[in-house]
């Protein structure tokens, strides 16, 4: 099943859409982005089931993080704001409850294992939009575990009902994330409290997001969890216990991605702190990404330093490992001096909404030329003009809103307080990108 955009998507309201501002300048701005959301509910899941208390510090505060901790305070786990941090301590986990996934994948595939462990049956339910994001291949693998699965709905989605019985016997599963990275990451992360572990092997034919699978690895192996990914498409968790820590989230790059953009739009330079050198979120790939685009790039110090001319060259992109730099990158494309082929994104169909369907109506909608392929898009630049750009509760559709209103006037993006999933305060930080009005 894929999904939609419109029946998610409530109906347009102009009176209440916010009028995305243009660029009169070049850039010259300096943006602190705040934490990972991916690694932020990494870390708390595995804090909630470590063999004691953990810190985390520069974490996101946002929907879907707000969520991931409330979702693991139902399930009896302590979590304490500390200042900017979040301290965790592990505690029983318990049945009985019920569990708030919002629009947050993370949380949707990630806690149902987490709830195996519990001692009683735990309900996950969700925003409407939520009801049509699979979640079958998790639930699927659970059940073959012997996890006893309530399906309240159509099968594979949203609500269910996961009854724990305290611990789960663990062993060999085999699932197909041909859908979604989180499939597989949502049972690793568990994997090391099976009383067997967990032989995990994927058994579709394409795996997307791997830098988001390799980061769940990453964050196991440093809570102590020893973990086998020698071979392809097959990772073995042994069981054994998880380190509480003191851990930093590194700044979101792919929220980012929207921010360094936009200095291809306006010209100038845009500089973001804290780049890492090393790590594995897929925003790690926007440099080379936004040079093909027609950018430069450099690090200045530990900041990302994107500059651009306000000339935008056509690509031909495999984002595969980064679907979900797509809005940001279909947005410059639709900018751009040549057409742009983006390829490897088939599954975003499964994703907040139906990302593929959105961006070409709204490209479209704008006057651009956007075609869904089989495994993408197609878009041809055509002259844009002002208008209302929808969301579908999709923060990556807003945040691409207001990369085109930096060149086409009168954008106005409905619902951008969307946004605040992975970014709070996206308008205010977006305004002071563009510095004091003249």
């Amino acid at each position: 099943m894929t999904t939609s955009p419109g029946p998610g998507s409530r109906t347009p309201r102009p009176d209440d859409a916010w009028h995305a501002p243009t660029a009169d300048r070049p850039l010259d701005a300096r943006v602190d982005v705040p934490g990972s959301k991916s690694l932020t509910n990494r870390f708390l899941v595995l804090a909630a089931l470590a063999d004691g208390p953990g810190r985390l510090r520069g974490a996101l505060r946002s929907r879907d993080t707000l969520l991931m901790a409330d979702a693991l305070r139902a399930l009896g786990v302590d979590i304490d704001d500390d200042g900017s941090d979040w301290v965790v301590t592990p505690g029983p986990l318990r049945g009985g409850t019920q569990v708030d996934c919002g629009l947050a994948g993370t949380v949707m595939r990630f806690l149902p294992a987490v709830a195996a462990l519990a001692d009683g049956p735990v309900r996950f339910d969700g925003d409407a939009g939520a009801r049509t994001r699979p979640m079958g291949p998790v639930l699927t693998a659970l059940h073959a575990l012997d996890v006893d699965v309530e399906h309240h709905g159509e099968r594979g989605y949203l609500p269910v009902t996961v009854t724990g019985r305290g611990s789960v016997a663990g062993g060999a599963v085999d699932v197909d994330a041909s859908a979604s990275s989180q499939f597989v990451s949502g049972l690793l992360l568990t994997g090391a409290r099976f009383d067997r572990g967990l032989q995990l092997r994927h058994t579709g034919r394409t795996l997307p997001s791997l830098p988001h699978i390799e980061m769940t690895v990453a964050v196991l192996r440093g809570a102590g969890v020893e973990v086998d990914d020698s071979r392809p498409a097959l990772w073995e968790v042994r069981p054994g216990p998880i380190t509480g820590r003191d851990v930093r989230v590194e700044p979101d790059l792919s929220n980012a991605g929207a921010f360094l953009a936009a200095a291809l739009v306006a010209g100038g330079t845009v500089r973001v702190p804290g780049w890492p050198t090393r790590t594995t979120q897929p925003g790690a790939l926007l440099p080379g990404i936004l040079e093909q685009l027609g950018a430069t790039t450099r690090l200045d110090g530990d900041a990302l330093a994107v500059t651009g001319s306000g000339t935008i060259h056509g690509v031909d992109l495999d984002l595969h490992d980064a679907g979900e730099l797509t809005p940001t990158i279909a947005a410059l494309a639709a900018l751009a001096d040549s057409p742009s082929r983006l390829r490897g994104i088939a599954h975003l169909r499964g994703h907040e909404t139906d990302r593929l369907h959105a961006l070409a109506t709204e490209i479209t909608r704008l006057g651009g030329q956007a075609e869904q392929t089989s495994d993408g898009l197609v878009i041809t630049p055509r002259p844009l003009t002002g208008g209302l750009v929808r969301t579908y509760h999709d923060h990556r559709m807003a945040t691409a809103g207001a990369l085109l209103g930096l060149r086409v006037p009168g954008i106005r993006v409905e619902d951008v307080a969307t946004t605040s999933k992975t970014l709070p305060d996206f308008v205010g930080m977006w305004q002071r990108m563009l510095g004091p009005t003249p």
